[in-house]
């Protein structure tokens, strides 16, 4: 999720476990704690691109680096919070603060590796945006009413209804991948691996990616609460390939090794971007739920192929695509005329 709902969940968390005269040192603990875990974007390479993809939602949002995250939240917490609480108290705080940041994390489709160093797989539930103003406001509203009135009990209730509201998005995603299963069946096509993801900010219109042997094909799916659900098929690509589409550079490259890597981390769905040269794009992202663009990839270029990749995002039609995604949001037909050429 985004870092604001990373910390305010954090804080909630942490107004949990508090008592009534420690709300606003539990609070700040809390949300710093929630931060923490995303400090890992603070790990990268001007050399190499691609180490802050490895090594974004890695060991930090693991589950058995919970108690040295929150030690490491109190040890930074501790100068300024000493006078105010106990260290084990503070500890408390932090704990609960850093505990479900990487669960949380989870809940989206990025890929969180929970269970490292056990195994390196990226776990994915795919059932909430990776911004869902509707998540975040519930928390804010749990956080600042509970400094507000001092009672424990509003944590709970914010924290119930973040789980309903999880619950909820688990449920969508059931739906919407029956329909989209019930898809790849009529185009009589047989699934190499499937997600179904909820698309920017809520939890109506969800995109499918699949991959069968040769191409990735993609659709949008609109899952109404009281409405019928509607399906807008998309566009589709061939899967990359360094037989067909590199058969000529060396496997001892660095180029080679680091077009892998991009291959590993985007779980197969790779392909070459449709309208940028020498693109190989992540195609379980997109601006538009039934475009295969993707919104960021690696750059290759024949001529460095002992160089790390360019690692780049894609995102300035954004304006240009508004129209036919919030047509598809609001459940309309006309989409096909509202997407850009």
């Amino acid at each position: 999720m985004d870092i604001l709902t990373q910390g305010l969940l954090g804080g909630v968390l942490a107004q949990a476990v508090c008592k009534d005269d420690e709300k606003k040192t539990a609070t700040l603990a809390g949300f710093a704690a929630g931060l923490l875990a995303d400090a890992d974007v603070l790990i990268h390479s001007s050399s190499d691109p691609l180490l802050s993809l490895e090594y974004h939602r890695h060991f930090t949002h693991a589950l058995i680096f919970i108690p040295f995250g929150a030690a490491l939240a109190a040890l930074l917490l501790w100068p300024l919070l000493r006078k105010s609480c106990s260290w084990q108290r503070l500890y408390l705080f932090c704990f609960a603060g850093y505990s479900l940041s990487g669960l949380l994390d989870a809940c989206t489709s990025y890929g969180t590796q929970l269970f490292w160093p056990f195994s390196e797989a990226r776990i994915a539930f795919n059932i909430i945006s990776i911004l869902d103003p509707v998540f975040t406001l519930a928390l804010a509203i749990s956080l600042v009413a509970g400094l507000w009135m001092k009672q424990r009990v509003l944590a709970l209730y914010g924290l119930a209804f973040c789980l309903l509201y999880l619950s909820f998005g688990k449920l969508q995603q059931e739906r919407a991948s029956l329909l989209a299963q019930h898809l790849i069946e009529e185009r009589g096509h047989s699934a190499v691996s499937h997600i179904v993801k909820p698309t920017l900010a809520n939890l109506l219109l969800w995109r499918s990616v699949y991959r069968d042997d040769e191409r990735i094909y993609v659709d949008a799916i609109r899952m109404g609460v009281f409405s019928e659900a509607l399906i807008y098929q998309g566009e589709s690509l061939p899967i990359f390939s360094f037989e067909k589409d590199m058969h000529w550079l060396e496997t001892d490259s660095l180029l080679y090794r680091d077009i892998g890597r991009f291959i590993r981390f985007s779980d197969g769905y790779v392909a070459n971007d449709p309208t940028q040269h020498n693109v190989i794009g992540d195609i379980r992202y997109s601006m538009l739920p039934i475009s295969a663009k993707p919104l960021w990839g690696i750059r290759i270029d024949q001529t460095r192929i002992n160089e790390h990749v360019d690692y780049q995002f894609y995102r300035e039609n954004a304006r240009e695509v508004r129209p036919a995604f919030k047509a598809m949001l609001l459940g309309r037909d006309d989409v096909k005329e509202l997407v850009p050429k």
